[in-house]
C-alpha cells in the first residue's frame, strides 16, 4: 500500500499542472492574447484563477496563452530609445509585437485595434497600422538583462520614439503614452 501511495505521489509531482497542459505553452505564461484569434490554447477567463484579469474587467471565452520562452524564441530586434524614467538611452531587445501576435494566432489587419494591458492596470490602445509603423517590440531585455517583475517586466510593449519626429518632438514623459510595461494581456479587436 505504501508503494502505491508513493507512486501516485511521484506521478502527481512529475506531471505538469493541468493548466499547463491545457494552455500548450512551453513554460510559465506571461502574455494572454484574446479576441480575434484563430487558435486558442486556453479556455475562458476564470475569475477565481485569473484574479488580476477579473480585477481589470477582462473577459473572454477563449484565448491564446504565450510563455516567456516562446516570446524569447522569436527573432529579436534591438532599439536604443531614450527612457522616459531616467532620460538615458537604453538598449532594448525583443521580438516585434506583430511577430508575437502571429505566433499567438491573432487575426489582424491594419484597422485592427489592440488593447494592451499592464499588470498595474494601465492600458494602451493602438491600431495594428501604428504598431507596424512604429515597429513596436515586446521587450524582454534592457541593457542585456531580462526585465524583472516589479520593474518593467517581464515584458514591455514599446517602440523607439526617438526615431519618429512627431513622437520625438513631444516631452519625454508623453512619448510613450500607451506603452504598458508589465504587459500581460492583449485584446485583439
Amino acid at each position: 500500500m505504501k508503494r502505491r501511495a508513493f507512486l501516485i505521489s511521484a506521478a502527481v509531482v512529475a506531471a505538469p499542472p493541468v493548466a499547463a497542459q491545457q494552455r500548450g505553452a512551453s513554460g510559465p505564461v506571461v502574455l494572454t492574447v484574446s479576441g480575434a484569434i484563430k487558435q486558442p490554447n486556453r479556455g475562458a477567463m476564470d475569475p477565481a484563477i485569473d484574479a488580476l484579469m477579473a480585477k481589470h474587467g477582462i473577459k473572454f471565452a477563449a484565448a491564446h496563452a504565450v510563455s516567456f520562452a516562446e516570446i524569447a524564441a522569436l527573432p529579436a530586434v534591438t532599439i536604443k530609445p531614450t527612457h522616459e524614467y531616467d532620460a538615458k538611452v537604453h538598449t532594448l531587445r525583443g521580438p516585434l509585437l506583430t511577430a508575437v501576435l502571429n505566433a499567438g494566432a491573432a487575426e489582424v489587419s491594419d484597422a485592427t485595434t489592440l488593447l494592451m494591458r499592464g499588470i498595474d492596470g494601465y492600458a494602451g490602445k493602438w491600431s495594428v497600422a501604428d504598431v507596424r509603423k512604429y515597429r513596436f517590440l515586446v521587450v524582454t531585455h534592457m541593457d542585456g538583462k531580462p526585465l524583472p517583475v516589479g520593474g518593467l517586466g517581464p515584458i514591455w510593449a514599446t517602440y523607439d520614439a526617438d526615431r519618429f519626429p512627431e513622437k520625438a518632438a513631444k516631452p519625454l514623459n508623453e512619448r510613450y503614452a500607451g506603452c504598458p510595461w508589465g504587459l500581460y494581456h492583449i485584446e485583439v479587436g
